[in-house]
Parts: C-alpha cells; sequence; structure tokens
C-alpha cells in the first residue's frame, strides 16, 4: 500500500487561500506583443497604463535594427560572466557611452536594476558600517542592505529633521564601530511618484561626510538634461558618490548599471556578487541599449512628449477628484484605500478597456492601496482622454468620486 507524501510545503496553500478570500490573489496578466499606448493585454485591446516604457523604446524600429545587427555579427550569447571571457567590446562601448551621459569617470552595467543596487550597497559596506535609508525605497534597496550586513537606520519619507536624527545616530555608532555611513534614497519613488528632496539630502549627507548613493531607475530617461536623472535634473555633478540607473524602463531594454569614480567601478568589478557570478548581457541587448542612448540624446522631445502628457492626464484625473497623492512624474497613484477595493477598481477599469495594474499590501502600506497609472510619450491624447472617461465612470459606479 502506497504511503502519502507528507508536503513540506503544504502551508503554502493556506497562504494563497487567504489572499483569494482577501480578493488580493493575482494571476499575472499576459501581454501580447510589445507594450504600446495601446496593447493586447489578456486577449483584448486596451489603452496600456501600467507600463515602465515610458518613451515607447521597447518596440522601436532603431533598436530592432541595432539588436539584430549584433546577434548577427556576435551571437545570441555572451557566454561567460564579465570577468572570465564575458566582456565583449559592445559592452565597454555601452559603459563608455553611460559614463559620458551621466557625466562620470566610469559606469559598470548590471544585469538588472535590482542587482545593481543589491549587488552595490552590499559590496561597498560591511558588518561595522551604517546605512541611513528613506522609509519608501525600493526593495533592491532594502534587500543589498541586508545583504551588506551593516546596521540600518530608517528616516520617515522624505523628512529632513528625521533624517538628521538618523544621521546622527549613525554616525555616533559608526565611530564607535570605526564604520562608514551610507545615505541612500531613490531619486522618483516607485509607489507614489513623487521626487526625493536630493539638494537637502545631499547637504546633509555632505556635512556628516556620508557616502551618497542614488537609486535613478524611474529617474532615468524622465528627469534631467535629456533624460540624465534627479542629479542632472538638480544640478548636483559632482556631488552623488553612487548613481544606480536602469535600462529597463525608459530606455526600454533590460538591465542597470552604477555610474560613479574610475575607483568605485574598479571595486565593484572585484566584489560585486551579481556581476561575478551572473553571465553577462547577450549582445542584441547591449547593442539596443547604445542605440536607446543615442536617441536620448539626440530627440529630447520625446521627454517632452512624455511631460505633456503626464500634465495632461493628471489634471483630468484630479479634475474628476481623485486623489493622486504627492506625485509630480509620470507615475501616477489614484489612491482607494483597501486593497481589494483597489483590485475591484482595476478589474472595471479593464472592462471598460484600459489596463492600469492595482497595487496593495505589502508593496504599499494596508491603507493606501491604489491604482497605478503611469502615461508614456506614445499616448494620444485621444488615448488619455478614452483613458479618462473610463477612470470617471467606473469611479462614479463605485463611489470613489462624486
Amino acid at each position: 500500500m502506497e504511503t502519502k507524501r507528507h508536503d513540506p510545503l503544504g502551508y503554502l496553500s493556506a497562504e494563497i487561500s487567504a489572499l483569494k478570500s482577501q480578493g488580493l490573489f493575482r494571476t499575472p496578466p499576459v501581454l501580447e506583443g510589445p507594450p504600446q499606448a495601446r496593447s493586447r493585454i489578456n486577449g483584448r485591446e486596451v489603452i496600456n497604463l501600467s507600463s515602465n516604457n515610458y518613451l515607447g523604446l521597447c518596440d522601436d524600429q532603431r533598436l530592432k535594427e541595432a539588436a539584430i545587427q549584433a546577434t548577427e555579427s556576435y551571437g545570441v550569447g555572451s557566454g561567460a560572466v564579465r570577468t572570465i571571457i564575458g566582456t565583449q567590446d559592445l559592452h565597454l562601448k555601452l559603459e563608455t557611452k553611460l559614463a559620458e551621459f551621466k557625466k562620470t569617470e566610469a559606469v559598470l552595467v548590471f544585469q538588472s536594476g535590482f542587482t545593481a543596487n543589491a549587488g552595490t550597497v552590499a559590496a561597498i559596506l560591511g558588518h561595522q558600517d551604517h546605512i541611513v535609508s528613506d522609509r519608501l525605497n525600493h526593495a533592491s534597496i532594502i534587500d543589498g542592505a541586508r545583504l551588506s550586513r551593516a546596521k540600518i537606520h530608517v528616516y520617515e519619507h522624505s523628512d529632513m529633521d528625521s533624517l538628521r536624527e538618523k544621521l546622527d545616530e549613525a554616525q555616533a555608532e559608526a565611530e564607535e564601530s570605526e564604520g562608514r555611513v551610507l545615505v541612500i534614497t531613490d531619486g522618483v519613488f516607485s509607489m507614489d511618484g513623487d521626487i526625493a528632496r536630493l539638494p537637502d539630502i545631499v547637504e546633509l549627507a555632505e556635512e556628516y561626510e556620508a557616502i551618497m548613493q542614488v537609486d535613478d531607475a524611474h529617474a532615468s530617461g524622465v528627469l534631467g538634461s535629456n533624460g540624465r536623472g534627479t542629479v542632472d535634473h538638480f544640478g548636483l555633478h559632482g556631488r552623488v558618490d553612487v548613481q544606480v540607473g536602469t535600462l529597463s524602463k525608459a530606455v526600454g531594454v533590460l538591465g542597470g548599471y552604477v555610474a560613479g569614480s574610475r575607483t568605485l567601478i574598479d571595486f565593484l568589478i572585484h566584489r560585486a556578487r551579481p556581476l561575478l557570478f551572473s553571465t553577462s548581457h547577450p549582445p542584441a541587448v547591449t547593442a539596443a541599449c547604445i542605440a536607446a542612448v543615442d536617441i536620448l540624446l539626440s530627440e529630447p522631445e520625446i521627454i517632452e512628449r512624455l511631460w505633456e502628457n503626464t500634465r495632461f492626464f493628471k489634471e483630468g484625473l484630479t479634475s474628476l477628484g481623485f486623489d493622486t497623492g504627492t506625485s509630480q512624474t509620470p507615475i501616477t497613484p489614484v489612491i482607494v484605500g483597501e486593497g481589494a477595493r483597489a483590485m475591484k477598481f482595476s478589474d472595471k477599469l479593464f472592462e471598460a478597456g484600459v489596463f492600469a495594474q492595482g497595487i496593495a499590501f505589502p508593496t504599499v502600506p494596508r491603507d493606501s492601496a491604489r491604482v497605478r497609472a503611469m502615461v508614456m510619450a506614445t499616448h494620444t491624447k485621444e488615448d488619455l482622454g478614452c483613458a479618462l472617461e473610463a477612470f470617471e465612470q467606473v469611479g462614479k459606479q463605485m463611489a470613489l468620486i462624486p
């Protein structure tokens, strides 16, 4: 007689059941084709308001041609990690171009923005060090801080009095342990769309002689001259020690990078574990990223179109009576409150022809679930007008607006 095997992962079924009972269980939507302004999602053509493809470069013909040519010349993969034989001349060309773009001495490309953040923080700090981190920083910063084994001091979101308090605390403890202090913040916060008070943060970091790091994932290609990010936006070149950026949002391809001094980059090449233990970018990805940076440099008008669309859509939502929080960027949360209600709002918007993903705990606090809307430069005014009509219709049905 066959005995029933104990299922050591059986407890996960209870967790899934709990998500379903709370109305929070979701099956990832399926995108059929490129993430365009109007996309086919789960078999329906809808207005896409959930893509990080801010500038529409994911489907740009010039990027596709660059990827095809690189594949023909270099093959489909690099075949190794960067430090063995996985560094191709294309990688160096991209890093040189990005360093010039960011106005830093050097750049190192990682497999993702997540690994760029986590790998850098974990590499440059140790157990004797201290990290002062904004409460709403991205998960990649949080994970990197934990991996570093440094002591973490969390300051209240964009609160400079709280930052000073935590810097006092961190500095006093660092002196005892002969450690260093790192101040780290998102440039643009991914769930609320607000911009960090970077000039104030940098001044405090300099006052306390701390290392300064900013994650510009959602500012890359969006803020600053030609999309150079928050450091350029605020005129802080030379005052931020570590800049992390992404190649998978406005740039439209895949990966992340760290920009800074030559010393920092040389150290990361020898100590950043994601770089040391993961195969490097395939040629198609690298070449497409190079083409994208060229477009940012030569066509800044696409960034202005993004901001024109952002202003139009935000004004429309506000005039309808929706709560968009503290957003200052194309990331526009429509805050609902309760998680299940936010998911229902997202589902009804989809029925009305708009895809805007619901976001709930633990990604955001329990009482601030929302639908996160993100416009693109490639949306037309007609697209956004139709989307606003759907928000009005569903918002009134659900008594979210008067």
